[in-house]
């Protein structure tokens, strides 16, 4: 029963944190060994890459958008001594301070970055959390925004914007294609102008084409620069 009570076995992905009288003797593992009963204990801890839910957030967006926001945190224990000694909960605390962490860096964003740059909003929470859970002995890989929730009344003004938006370039388009159009016949009017002969061509095509189609009467209108030239 002794013997029993004595041997631990600690997993390739385990480590076991040693306590003798209550003293940090060091992290063991993996693999077979022995602690001393009654004078030692042990602090067995997963070193995988752990996943966490950061709880729906509801923030204010620096231009005053109410949104709820929730988002997901990679993180790993790095240093299973400082994760046993320095804090209680690791796992507790990183959850919270990631709920706080995201409020704030949400809260210093505006809608449109928080809809926009979402990746830059990782990047930025990642390091916040990071540099907090580091004397833990916690490493936090990523963080990534998963919802963004917006008001109704606010999806609809968003709506609204982006119709207009919509709008105004296919108005510009549609003028830069008529300005574009103008410049083409006024280089094609001059290059008529100092050509008598390419209007008198281009007057003959209209004539063809127009007698191609069925029709009894064909008007043809007669350029001015040609009744000159026969003047």
């Amino acid at each position: 029963m002794f013997l029993a009570a004595a041997i631990k076995i600690v997993k390739e992905y385990e480590r076991g944190v040693i306590f003798r009288l209550g003293r940090l003797v060091g992290a063991r593992g993996p693999g077979l060994f022995f602690i001393i009963p009654i004078f030692e204990n042990m602090v067995k801890l997963d070193l995988r890459t752990t996943v966490m839910d950061v709880p729906s957030q509801e923030v204010i967006t620096r231009d005053n958008v109410p949104v709820r926001v929730d988002a997901v945190v990679y993180f790993r224990v790095m240093d299973p001594e400082k994760s046993v000694v320095q804090v209680t909960n690791f796992a507790a605390a990183t959850s919270l301070y990631s709920q706080t962490a995201m409020r704030v860096v949400i809260g210093q964003a505006t809608l449109d970055e928080v809809l926009s740059e979402r990746e830059h909003l990782n990047n930025e929470l990642q390091t916040l959390i990071d540099d907090a859970t580091d004397p833990w002995g916690i490493k936090v890989s990523a963080v990534e925004i998963k919802n963004v929730e917006v008001p109704e009344n606010m999806k609809r003004a968003m709506a609204r914007q982006a119709e207009a938006e919509r709008d105004r370039r296919g108005k510009v388009i549609t003028a830069q294609g008529e300005m574009q159009a103008a410049m083409q016949l006024a280089e094609a009017a001059k290059t008529l102008q100092e050509s008598p002969g390419s209007l008198q061509l281009r007057l003959l095509g209209t004539i063809t084409e127009a007698a191609s189609e069925k029709a009894r009467t064909i008007v043809v209108p007669i350029p001015v620069e040609l009744m000159r030239r026969f003047q």
